[in-house]
């Protein structure tokens, strides 16, 4: 689904990428990319959508909308009014694993797994105008994903994580400045995640990311508040 005009004032989130990701999607991410994980809000006693306002008025303009364990209708309806409330912000939202449920809710876009569909089957249900982020954690895979039909390649866990059990060990600052290289031909930014804290998250855009995808530590406090912290040591 096309994007809404940005408001007079908001970040240029929709500018296209080079000529040779053009068809992909947007490629000027934020630095700040926030993840509302909806069973990390229930652990918090906060409900999802009370936190995707609160990074809005934070001035989050990315935002990632992760329901694993939902049901399809619940997970719709979160979607739903999580996509109005992100565009009266002008702000992405983008939706985990969900292809169909991205679709309905018109979001802006979509990140996958390794597990999940290939991003040239998402590519059938989103359609060529979304954002379509995929999740690497290995030199084979990120090496594949260049020649996917994506807008950012995710790397991750950059350091040691709690939050979602990948599978694999740390890839570090260093893997994160080796695919920056790589994806940078190709047009394509990078997204740091896994263990990023307020404290780290610098170093990894100074690594070659373009943006820092964060959960837990955005919840540590005041999610408005630790997501004004981030922007603030980001800027």
């Amino acid at each position: 689904m096309p994007p809404s005009p940005k408001p007079p004032g908001s970040p240029n989130l929709l500018s296209r990428a080079p000529r040779a990701a053009a068809a992909r999607g947007w490629v000027n991410l934020p630095r700040l990319y926030a993840i509302v994980d909806v069973e990390l809000c229930a652990a918090a006693g906060r409900p999802p959508l009370d936190v995707v306002r609160a990074f809005l008025s934070a001035g989050v303009r990315l935002i990632q909308l992760r329901a694993k364990t939902w049901d399809s209708g619940p997970f719709l309806d979160l979607a739903h009014a999580s996509v109005a409330e992100s565009r009266a912000a002008g702000a992405m939202l983008i939706v985990n694993d969900r292809a169909d449920v991205a679709a309905l809710a018109g979001a802006h876009g979509l990140h996958v797994g390794q597990d999940d569909l290939a991003p040239v089957d998402v590519r059938r249900v989103v359609g060529k105008a979304s954002c379509l982020g995929l999740s690497t954690h290995t030199e084979t895979q990120w090496t594949v994903a260049l020649n996917a039909p994506i807008s950012y390649v995710a790397i991750g866990p950059v350091f040691g994580t709690g939050t979602k059990a990948t599978g694999y060990q740390p890839v570090g600052v260093g893997t994160v400045r080796r695919i920056g290289v790589a994806a940078a031909t190709r047009g394509l930014p990078v997204v740091g995640i896994g263990g990023i804290t307020l404290d780290r998250a610098a170093s990894v855009i100074a690594a070659g990311a373009s943006s820092v995808a964060v959960i837990s530590d955005l919840m540590s406090e005041s999610p408005e508040a630790r997501a004004r912290a981030f922007m603030h040591a980001l800027a």
